[in-house]
């Protein structure tokens, strides 16, 4: 059971790292010119779980914080992972 939510955690922890590093890279490219991360595929990092770690990312580099698309579609996302995740810790228990 303990071995289920660590996992869970650990998988979290990584997707939301690569959320965050994608989304500096695409900061760096918007900075210093070269080819973009699209922000779909920006949406679809955030979708599988890195919703926090990207959030939290554009906000302390300032990146697309003028986009309602990201600063109030990412709120929604954490919340509805956060539900996710305490279901399944939840049914784990």
């Amino acid at each position: 059971m303990e071995n289920k939510i660590l996992l869970i955690l650990i998988v979290i922890a990584v997707i939301n790292l690569a959320a965050a590093v994608v989304c500096a890279y695409d900061k760096q490219k918007a900075t210093w010119g070269g080819r973009r991360v699209s922000e779909n595929m920006l949406m679809v990092l955030a979708l599988i779980g890195g919703a926090t770690g990207m959030y939290i990312t554009m906000l302390r580099i300032k990146h697309k914080t003028r986009h309602a698309k990201f600063m109030l579609g990412l709120p929604v996302i954490i919340i509805v992972q956060l539900a996710l995740v305490a279901l399944a810790v939840y049914r784990i228990m």
